[in-house]
């Protein structure tokens, strides 16, 4: 039987004493004193219509992380009665040279008509943006002035998940304000761009820009996005790495834009199912899922349906890596791929465009031709026409008449062009229905509906 004693006063004594020795948590304190002076509060106007007068980062929080506008409670007035009104912002940024060059946000001083910047002595100057990339939501300003305090940069590939930081910036417009947490994961992948900095340190409007500071004093990161459903923080923030912010503000300094490379593909990731089925031993490199008409990957030779696996040699884990490492290579730039098609691994050279806005494919319709009987896998085929190979840009392939069974259940409808099965290509209606009479337990078809290329997890019944 388990006895329990009363501790004596002393030993209460010792335990107390004990628990006032122990440090809660770490002393930001002399960190804040070091960095705050270079962290500056950013005021900018916009001119806008009168009706646009709701917040401006209560809109921004709707826009980056819900995709959409923030509803409005009326409709906009007509241009005749809407007369003209001055909208404000607020956001952070940090100062990286002794004569006045600050980082911060694109979106913070995204169409704004003036900037402003505010020091942590008080002193303000008016700013002029030297440039921004919305794409990483890098922007350098510019302010007149000599002597200022600045920040340290350090490496982000050196944070660890664990590791304390602190987020200096004005959130509700309070200059100056402190928030600390964790870095919660180093390479968080939530863009096509930039891997960023998770952190569950409090960031709220007006923190966009801010820096986030090491234990070390050195700058890891620009705080830029939040996770919330309503529109508040909810624990999770990210930060744009800072050596990707310094070599975006480089080339924005140098030219007022950035240069980024493009394949002319889009491009997904392979998941668990598709590569059982397709009999790769992971789930590494990128899925073609469209070519770009006359662009690089096209002249080059890839098709829908590719898996490229490495770029230049570097293994590719993510379609987002592939992406990322064509986008910092010069426009120009000759690389080598390598590409498992149907099996078999093959290698490519592509001559990289210059990154510009997707022109989407076009879209075809089914025209009237003898259909295939159905088959085990519940699809019903017709022949592409010559006119439809041509306006697709491909090669072989046939369109989905009619759907039942099998494919109805994974998503197939009629319109989708069907361009492989299995790991090989369909040349027509009739090999099609071959094709499926062999198809095992389960199959696999690279599918292309409207202007992308997906694979597609059938599992037909026994017969």
């Amino acid at each position: 039987m388990t006895s329990f004693r009363y501790a004596s006063p002393l030993v209460f004594a010792c335990v107390l004493g004990a628990a006032q020795a122990v440090e809660v948590g770490p002393d930001f304190s002399t960190l804040v004193e070091k960095a705050g002076p270079a962290v500056v509060n950013i005021r900018t106007t916009r001119t806008v219509a009168a009706h646009e007068s709701d917040d401006p980062e209560t809109r921004e929080l709707f826009r980056r992380f819900f995709g959409e506008p923030l509803p409005r409670d009326h409709p906009p007035l007509p241009s005749d009665e809407a007369p003209e009104r001055v909208r404000r912002g607020v956001g952070s940024g940090f100062i990286v040279s002794r004569d006045g060059d600050v980082l911060t946000n694109a979106h913070v001083v995204d169409g704004a008509d003036e900037v402003y910047v505010k020091l942590a002595d008080r002193r303000e100057f008016r700013a002029r943006v030297v440039g921004t990339d919305k794409r990483t939501d890098v922007a350098i300003l510019k302010i007149d002035a000599a002597g200022l305090p600045t920040l340290t940069t350090g490496n982000s590939g050196n944070t660890k998940a664990g590791e304390w930081v602190i987020a200096i910036g004005s959130p509700f417009d309070l200059d100056n304000t402190v928030t600390a947490g964790i870095v919660s994961a180093r390479a968080r992948e939530t863009g096509d761009f930039l891997p960023l900095i998770q952190t569950d340190v409090p960031v709220n409007p007006g923190n966009s820009g801010g820096p986030l500071i090491n234990l070390r004093g050195e700058v890891v990161g620009i705080n830029s996005q939040i996770y919330s459903r309503s529109g508040g923080f909810m624990g999770i923030s990210f930060a744009i790495p800072i050596e990707d912010a310094l070599r975006v503000a480089g080339q924005l300094k140098g030219s007022g834009r950035v240069t980024r490379g493009r394949m002319g593909v889009y491009l997904t990731d392979v998941d668990r199912d598709v590569a059982d089925a397709l009999g790769l031993a992971n789930t590494q490199g990128g899925f073609v899922g469209r070519i770009e008409r006359g662009g690089p990957a096209e002249r080059a030779g890839l098709r829908d349906g590719d898996i490229i696996v490495a770029f230049n040699g570097a293994a590719i884990e993510r379609s987002a890596q592939l992406r990322r490492l064509a986008a910092d290579t010069r426009p120009g730039t000759t690389v080598n791929l390598t590409v498992l098609r149907n099996g078999s691994a093959r290698h490519v050279t592509v001559t990289l465009a210059e990154l510009e806005a997707e022109r989407p494919a076009p879209k075809v319709r089914a025209q009237p031709a003898p259909a295939a009987p159905g088959n085990r896998l519940g699809v019903s085929v017709l022949d592409l026409t010559a006119a439809q190979k041509a306006e697709l840009g491909a090669r072989t392939g046939v369109v989905v008449d009619k759907v039942e069974g099998a494919a109805q259940v994974a998503g197939v409808r009629p319109g989708d062009i069907i361009l492989a099965l299995d790991n090989a290509d369909v040349a027509s209606a009739a090999a099609f229905a071959k094709q499926a009479d062999k198809a095992g337990k389960a199959s696999v078809l690279l599918v292309r509906r409207g202007d992308t290329s997906q694979f597609v997890m059938l599992r037909p019944e026994a017969h």
